[in-house]
């Protein structure tokens, strides 16, 4: 095994910084406060909840596909375009992107700007088709 791990350094080290990535973007939503929800969960604060979706995806992506009422307001906007959901401040804001890592920085900006229930959907788009959720184009 030492010597598999020594001649191959470059593919333990790759395990690693995959293992690390894995482990670390949900030990960062726990510490920043944020709850990662599932497609599932998604659908069911949609329909029962009055729950909004906002995919921060850029407008060529959102194009391609997206989840059915959702808001695109790209990450690098969100900061300076949150006034346009302060009415949606204590309503539960889903965001979304391909994967969940833009949307839980999203999460975390609106956060700050003192939304209540932020809420990121965790493994994005790509979970969301996984479950064979429908997209509108």
């Amino acid at each position: 095994m030492e010597s598999f791990v020594i001649a191959h350094w470059y593919l333990f080290l790759a395990l690693v910084v995959v293992v690390a990535a894995l482990i670390a973007q949900p030990l960062l939503n726990a510490a920043s406060g944020l709850t990662a929800i599932s497609p599932n969960e998604a659908v069911q604060i949609l329909n029962h909840q009055a729950g909004i979706i906002i995919d921060v995806r850029e407008p060529t992506e959102f194009k391609s596909g997206h989840i059915a009422r959702a808001i695109n307001i790209p990450l690098s906007q969100v900061d300076t375009r949150s006034p346009e959901l302060k009415k949606y401040r204590d309503r539960p804001v889903i965001l979304c992107c391909v994967s969940g890592a833009r949307s839980a920085r999203a999460a975390s900006i609106l956060r700050r700007q003192g939304f209540t229930n932020p809420r990121n959907l965790a493994g994005g788009l790509n979970a969301w088709r996984s479950q064979n959720l429908p997209l509108e184009s």
